[in-house]
């Protein structure tokens, strides 16, 4: 039986969340894409608490011009690292939400670790 590719996205997803747990330590970075936005959020799941969260949506109100294109999801990992930076949270755990790592799912990380964010 042939998935499609959402069925094959959100079993990707199960297996990884396994193996990722995020802690008030290390808590974890959740990325989500859809097509008009991209979505990131840093999550305690010890506590099942939203610590940090972002997205371009939020960005497109304060700058103009951020679609969900690499330059968007590159914006997105800096304002994410620039937020946890505040809350004193220096390191994470990645969770790529069952998408390949590639594309705009790398440039999340990429923006993030160069902003300062550990993982």
């Amino acid at each position: 039986m042939k998935f499609t590719k959402n069925e094959a996205r959100l079993r990707r997803k199960v297996r990884i969340r396994k193996k990722i747990s995020g802690t008030a330590e290390r808590p974890r970075l959740v990325v989500y894409r859809s097509n008009l936005h991209i979505y990131a959020q840093i999550v305690d799941d010890t506590t099942g608490s939203t610590l940090v969260a972002t997205s371009t949506l939020s960005i497109s109100r304060t700058q103009e011009g951020v679609h969900a294109n690499k330059a968007g999801a590159e914006l997105v990992g800096k304002e994410i690292a620039r937020l946890a930076k505040d809350k004193d949270i220096q390191s994470v755990v990645f969770d790529r939400n069952g998408y390949l790592y590639h594309g705009r799912i790398k440039a999340v990380a990429d923006g993030a670790r160069e902003a300062g964010l550990e993982f």
